[in-house]
Formats: C-alpha cells, structure tokens, sequence
C-alpha cells in the first residue's frame, strides 16, 4: 500500500508537500504515510482514492483494477 500510494504521487508529478497540503497534513505525517511508519486513518485513504480518482481497494492492493466501480 506504501509504494502504491508513492507511485501515485509520483505518477502525478507532485512532492509530498503539495499532497500534504491536499490531506490538511505536515509533509512530515505524509512521509511517515509513504514510508509505512504511520497507518494511514481511513479518512486520509479515502481522500487519496477520491483525489487519484481509484478506489479504496486499489490503494490497499486489494486490486490492481484503478478504475472506481460504478
């Protein structure tokens, strides 16, 4: 789920801190997100899924289906 959330930050060309600026997070809680060293609240999970525009499951590797069902 770390890297996955990292390769979709990286992906859109973004730093962390304009994420975290996304999340109404320190740039520092969402390096400790990427890095695994914090779980990440479900709030912050589904604003990331929201943001990316993939679902939940994609997130946490449950899929590797980006698409959202609707």
């Amino acid at each position: 789920m770390y890297e996955r959330i990292r390769n979709l930050r990286e992906d859109s060309d973004l730093k962390q801190r304009e994420l975290a600026v996304v999340l109404n997070c320190s740039q520092r809680v969402y390096s400790n997100y990427e890095r695994g060293e914090l779980d990440i609240p479900t709030e912050i999970l589904i604003k990331l899924a929201d943001f990316y525009n993939v679902s939940v499951d994609y997130i946490l590797n449950r899929t590797n289906n980006k698409a959202l069902n609707k």
